[in-house]
């Protein structure tokens, strides 16, 4: 197995913000990127444990994992920006006209595959292919409850502004006494191992005068305004063109085994893999993960 000699940071310019990651292997061509996308509140660190294995199994591919906005080590979004859904979709479009990319296969967990899974739908032209770990499909809501989803959303950015903390309502910075305390406590609310949370929690601390804080935007917390309807949900499958894989924990998330039956039948060319593992199943089978990953782009 590959030691990861060529693991590189990067970094790429956008108008407003940066985003920054980490990339390994072939950059010859602009033909033969694999494209990493990682979860909500995690980073580009979540596909270290697939690195050495990429350099092995996937020969004269440019692998390159970001950092999503407001995750690991790119820039927040501006004070009055919010983190919208479809925003992530242009983030993605943005990366593709900085780094004049016509198409790339995409690798996507969590909340990165269902960015993905969109930016698929509405670009058709810029993915060769798609593979999803432990992600299908996209969070819906009934019609019904899109004024309360609205009124919710509001109320939680109201929570985290400025007016609302010159009332009194400001939150201190909680602070970690060491890294140690921080990987623990990540550990507490997920099914992340020791070791995996480690490589991502590393990413996104910053080291202050008080300790260690996270280094993720507290906006990413906020209640969504919206989302999408479930017939809205599967006509962005429907239009999905390329060869999708589906790679996915046995010990998951709930929504991805009542994903792939709302819709798996929708996809153009859909196949799905279980491995035994959670919802970070890529981190803990990596060997077996990446050799999927290489059947399904060779074929």
């Amino acid at each position: 197995m590959s030691s990861v000699n060529t693991l590189e940071e990067i970094k790429y310019s956008f108008e407003t913000m940066s985003l920054q990651g980490i990339a390994c292997g072939s950059k010859e061509t602009k033909d033969n990127v694999v494209l990493c996308l990682h979860g909500w509140l995690d980073n580009a660190a979540s596909f270290l444990p697939l690195m050495p294995y990429f350099e092995d199994e996937l020969v004269n591919k440019h692998v390159i994992a970001i950092d999503w906005p407001g995750h690991g080590n790119s820039s927040h979004r501006s004070l009055d920006a919010h983190y919208h859904f479809i925003d992530w979709v242009y983030d993605l479009l943005q990366l593709f006209e900085v780094n004049q990319w016509q198409q790339v296969d995409i690798v996507a967990h969590s909340m990165g595959g269902m960015v993905a899974s969109a930016f698929a739908a509405a670009f058709p032209e810029k993915v060769k292919s798609l593979t999803l770990l432990d992600s299908i499909g996209f969070i819906s809501s009934e019609a019904e409850q899109t004024t309360q989803q609205l009124r919710d959303g509001m109320l939680s950015r109201f929570k985290g502004s400025s007016l609302y903390n010159k009332q009194g309502g400001a939150k201190k910075k909680r602070y970690h006494a060491s890294i140690d305390s921080a990987i623990k406590a990540r550990v507490n609310v997920s099914d992340l191992q020791f070791e995996h949370a480690k490589l991502i929690v590393e990413r996104g601390l910053i080291k202050e005068v008080g300790g260690y804080r996270w280094r993720s935007d507290a906006r990413l917390r906020h209640t969504s305004p919206y989302r999408l309807t479930l017939k809205q949900a599967q006509q962005f499958i429907r239009d999905i063109k390329c060869p999708v894989q589906l790679i996915y924990g046995s010990d998951g998330i709930d929504m991805v085994s009542s994903g792939i039956k709302s819709f798996g039948d929708l996809f153009q060319n859909f196949s799905n893999v279980e491995l035994k593992g959670g919802h970070h199943v890529h981190m803990e089978q990596p060997k077996k993960t990446s050799e999927l990953i290489k059947h399904f782009l060779a074929n």
